[in-house]
């Protein structure tokens, strides 16, 4: 049996395919700060027994919580003499230019535990000062005097050249074997040195915890299997072994959002939809990132905490491109100084979660907003709500200040939480030059298939999928998932002065260390796939392109269609092509894939009519239309390729579909539903 589980902010969800291909789905709240446990009881929610378990594949909030929460270790950095404060100076490009009062990120690590020593490097990698051991052996006295628990070791140019970040990781060692060490090497070989030695703090600030978590969890999972077939997502969209986890963290820092989008394209391949924008909305956050013609983007520019007014933090860690904002089931509708209704970022989470829950929750969501607007039905809930204590929280709270009824403010808070999911989804098509009419929107997570349809009639997208186990469908895009490593070295050379067999060299040189990686966690080299990619840019640019190009030696004509193929590319991307001008390449990207096994997904053929599937008709509250009494349909036993035309509610355990007038939907034959406007 292969089994996938995924920790959110408020429940933990559970995906596994038995050896007939059979899929079950169960739901947890999540534990914090126990997180393993969540896991466990969502194992022993879907019975799965001990021994039947032959794969384990796992993602995570826990990194990400531990960088925003400030809850990793004291940390200490060792750099290069005269860079104590590259951290503080950060980058001069500020977000919010006019604002006097702008201030940088405060950086992870205090000063006084940011230490120099004397060692330098060229930009060739070349030793101008060798590295002084006293120094660093004064460090480590300073560190331990002061209760460091991690290290992170940066130093300049150590891109081009590791050696003396190698040599200071193994003093460190040899003089306090306990403590957990980062070389900013281990981590990237891309240069940026702010952007570098950032990465490398956030690593070690969040090593021991990971670390710590990743050891119980493993501990609790040999009590239920003998196999080794146990495997993190990482934010590339692929997987890791859990010792690699434990030793760049880094990489799982947004490791279970990144599963869904995985599975997004993996289902659009599936379904014949090559462009798709994968909308996922949880109890806390909702995501969204772009697929075109079936690629999932990845960057290295990735930040956290970064908005219009915060410059944020980078980590150049390969991540799927995905914007993440503090909207789902669990936000808080609040009003603001200046008497504005707000939803979110504040979260009631899984405990004491939204007042419908009845544990002690005071503050109205998006949850008890669906339920007061007939979209959710009280029968469906694990607890025993109590609707008039969610209509007392909503009229107190949110109506009494605009002097309307609960109902209003119920479809007023759930139009507010659209209206920021709207801004997200802009942002990810729009805003990069996308028309997101030409796309598919596919929702999934607990609330996707609930807010989606309304979002496509704003947006003018012609079509929703809902996919099978939509509530967990992270969990069920992990499933799918291969083993994954994206290695990128800094490669500064003019394309029209490049040697092919220079080139050659260094990509061959990359692909043998990432097929020594696989080969150390077990993999064969016949399972292991490479896909090329060259960052380019023209001479004196600032930003780079990521070209596709092929895999073996390279010819001269070779190198004139990537030449042609980078020149398209930057038109896409920013309207415009220099074809007379010299290009270069700044980045050799490598992704490695190890191949493993992965369920196949049967069609389901259900007969029946849509009468069958009638469970109800049920008030519902719709903008512009007042109360309907609108029919409510179980997906179980929703029939094939039958037509049901809106309003409609679909109701599935964990989620509820909901369409609107002008609106149709039918199940296709892989148990999807397809939503699409009707036909005139």
């Amino acid at each position: 049996m292969r089994v996938a589980t995924d920790i959110g902010g408020t429940f933990t969800d559970l995906v596994y395919v038995d050896d007939s291909g059979v899929i079950g789905i169960a739901k947890s709240n999540t534990t914090p700060p126990n997180f393993e446990k969540g896991v466990l009881d969502v194992m022993e929610k879907a019975d799965v027994q001990s021994g039947e378990l032959s794969t384990f594949i796992h993602g995570t909030t826990v990194i990400i919580n531990a960088l925003t929460e400030r809850k990793g270790a004291k940390m200490g950095l060792i750099t290069t003499k005269g860079f104590r404060d590259i951290l503080e100076i950060a980058r001069g490009n500020r977000p919010d230019l006019f604002n006097v009062r702008y201030e940088k990120p405060e950086p992870f690590v205090e000063r006084h535990l940011r230490l120099e020593v004397d060692e330098r490097l060229n930009y060739k990698g070349e030793v101008l000062s060798p590295l002084n051991r006293k120094d660093i052996e004064e460090c480590i006295q300073y560190f331990k005097s002061e209760g460091v628990e991690s290290i992170a070791v940066s130093y300049l140019h150590s891109y081009v050249n590791s050696a003396h970040e190698e040599e200071t990781v193994k003093i460190i060692k040899e003089l306090w074997p306990e403590v957990f060490v980062t070389a900013s090497s281990d981590i990237t070989k891309e240069w940026r040195e702010y952007e570098r030695t950032n990465t490398a703090v956030l690593n070690a600030y969040v090593q021991p915890a990971a670390t710590t978590y990743v050891d119980k969890l493993d501990r609790e999972l040999q009590k239920q299997t003998k196999s080794d077939q146990r495997y993190i997502m990482q934010s590339n969209g692929g997987t890791t072994k859990f010792n690699n986890a434990k030793e760049a963290p880094i990489n799982m820092v947004e490791s279970g959002p990144v599963a869904g989008i995985f599975g997004a394209a993996v289902l659009g391949e599936l379904i014949g939809e090559k462009n798709i924008i994968a909308f996922d909305i949880g109890g806390t956050t909702a995501k969204c990132s772009l697929i075109e013609n079936g690629e999932v983007k990845v960057s290295t520019d990735y930040y956290i905490e970064r908005d219009s007014r915060n410059a944020g933090y980078p980590i150049k860690a390969p991540v799927v491109d995905i914007v993440e904002i503090g909207n789902g089931g669990g936000s808080i509708a609040w009003i603001d100084n200046a008497g504005s209704l707000k939803v979110g970022p504040q979260s009631a989470g899984a405990l004491p979660g939204p007042v419908a829950y009845g544990l002690g929750g005071t503050e109205p969501t998006t949850t008890d907003a669906n339920l007061l607007a007939g979209r959710l039905s009280p029968k469906n809930f694990d607890y025993d709500v109590d609707m008039d204590e969610v209509r007392e929280a909503i009229q107190t709270k949110v109506g009494n200040q605009f002097g309307i009824t609960a109902e209003e403010a119920a479809l007023g808070i759930i139009r507010i939480a659209n209206s920021n999911m709207l801004n997200a989804l802009k942002l990810i098509s729009i805003r990069k030059g996308y028309n997101p009419q030409d796309f598919t929107l596919l929702a999934f997570g607990g609330g996707g298939s609930m807010h989606a349809p309304a979002l496509a009639l704003e947006l003018g997208v012609k079509k929703v999928v809902v996919p099978i186990a939509s509530p967990v469908f992270s969990a069920w895009g992990m499933l799918m998932t291969d083993l994954r490593h994206d290695y990128i070295q800094t490669y500064i050379k003019r394309m029209n002065e490049l040697s092919l067999d220079e080139i050659t060299a260094q990509w061959d040189e990359i692909e043998n260390h990432a097929l020594r990686h696989y080969v150390d966690e077990g993999m064969t080299e016949d399972k292991v796939e490479f896909h090329r990619f060259a960052d380019m840019r023209y001479l004196g640019q600032e930003h780079t392109v990521k070209v596709p190009v092929p895999v073996g030696k390279w010819s001269e004509e070779d190198k004139r269609d990537i030449i042609e193929r980078f020149h398209t590319l930057h038109e896409k991307n920013y309207t415009f092509k220099l074809e007379d001008s010299p290009t270069e390449i700044v980045n050799l990207h490598v992704t490695a894939f190890g191949k493993v096994p992965k369920p196949v997904i049967a069609k389901i053929e259900r007969i029946g009519t849509v009468l069958e599937a009638r469970k109800e008709f049920r008030a519902v509250y719709f903008e512009e239309k007042g109360w309907i009494n609108t029919p409510v349909y179980d997906r179980e036993k929703l029939p094939s390729n039958k037509v049901i035309k809106g309003p409609a509610v679909v109701e599935e355990k964990a989620a509820v579909t909901v369409i609107y007038e002008g609106q149709q939907l039918h199940l296709d034959t892989y148990g999807n539903i397809i939503i699409e406007m009707e036909e005139k």
